[in-house]
């Protein structure tokens, strides 16, 4: 412990997972008893994926350490070097910095290169979101392999503490807190319609579709083919609805869909709008009016239902994961996916959010002073 504020590492590789940290660093930012760090990699750092280190920057953390990692192809060689290189920058950072603790956050691989990186220097890791399952996708692996890597673990259901406790061979210091994303939920004031339509130029007055989609790490060969049926739901939901696609992470082939989604806006840009980076406020705030939202996202899983809306969760990549009642579970197939479109749009869901849980950052704030002061 260092000999004057306990000093706690924050891992965050992508705008995703900063916004669900954002309530817990905000805490620990305002505590005189802890110095808290930064370290951003990944697409934070790339600018085809909107350089979202300068939203860092705008919450007012100057405390950060830069590592870029992030190739600019996406094959599936070029991740597995990308995987390298971040485990070969990161052994350089842990052998020359010292944390009394370091969050690690989900299933990334650049999260799971920055941790295998740390298990030689015995780097102290809190993983969140431990003990999930998503059997379509390669996450899963990588997130259990942080698991293994941390010696707490901070997780949002019952279900998954007893699915990780199988995993890492102990209930010890792993505890239920509920997300800390859905804390997000209650702090960030949304966008009213007529700000959000200053900000992006969406009219979110229109009956409006809010569509991600990631590519399929596990059936990788099946990419071409998903990237199609996406085409062809989107183009022709497009003719007389709003649709508001975020475009996907840094995955293997995400380049694929990328090119879909830059010609279908080319030929319908009144209708179609691409979003690099919306930030967790204007995400919300267009989860919040949207329709309905369609995708293999794990935010349609976990956020969604705090929001009242119905989620057309399409194909395998969250197979296996909790999902509450508005999720909808379709084939990755655009016939199917506008067969259900037409049962469920504009539908609210009325029942509760399982990974709801009261004091999320409370807990876990509580956990971290009983862990540093051990």
């Amino acid at each position: 412990m260092g000999l004057d504020k306990m000093k706690i590492g924050i891992l965050t590789s992508s705008r995703a997972d900063f916004g669900i940290y954002l309530p817990l660093i905000s805490e620990l930012k305002g505590d005189p008893e802890i110095e808290l760090e930064i370290i951003a990699f990944g697409t934070h750092l790339s600018s085809m994926h909107g350089r979202t280190i300068d939203d860092i920057k705008e919450h007012g953390f100057n405390k950060i350490v830069e590592i870029p990692s992030v190739l600019a192809s996406d094959d599936e060689e070029s991740i597995s070097t990308a995987f390298g290189l971040t485990s070969l920058k990161f052994s350089s950072l842990w052998s020359n910095r010292s944390y009394d603790l370091v969050f690690c956050i989900g299933d990334r691989y650049e999260m799971a290169a920055a941790v295998s990186a740390g298990i030689p220097f015995n780097i102290t890791f809190a993983h969140i979101h431990g003990g999930e399952t998503t059997l379509g996708a390669i996450d899963n692996i990588y997130r259990h392999s942080i698991s293994l890597s941390s010696k707490y673990h901070f997780v949002t259901t019952e279900p998954f503490k007893k699915r990780l406790t199988e995993i890492v061979g102990s209930d010890k210091n792993i505890y239920v807190t509920g997300s800390l994303g859905l804390v997000n939920l209650k702090n960030i004031k949304l966008l009213s319609k007529e700000d959000f339509l200053k900000k992006w130029n969406i009219d979110l007055n229109k009956k409006t579709i809010l569509v991600t989609v990631h590519p399929d790490t596990v059936k990788v060969e099946k990419n071409q083919h998903y990237s199609e049926q996406t085409r062809k739901f989107v183009e022709e939901l497009s003719k007389n609805i709003q649709i508001v696609i975020t475009m996907p992470n840094a995955d293997t082939l995400g380049s694929i869909y990328r090119d879909v989604y830059k010609t279908l806006n080319i030929k319908n840009p009144q209708n179609i709008h691409l979003i690099e980076n919306f930030g967790t406020q204007s995400y919300f705030t267009c989860m919040n009016y949207c329709d309905l939202i369609i995708g293999n996202s794990s935010s349609g899983i976990i956020e969604a239902a705090s929001f009242k809306k119905v989620v057309l969760n399409v194909g395998d990549r969250q197979k296996g994961r909790l999902s509450n009642k508005n999720v909808i579970h379709v084939p990755f197939d655009a016939d199917s996916i506008l067969k259900e479109f037409d049962k469920w749009t504009s539908k609210v869901y009325s029942g509760s959010n399982i990974y709801e849980k009261g004091e999320t950052v409370e807990i876990i704030c509580n956990e971290i002073k009983n862990i540093l002061n051990e």
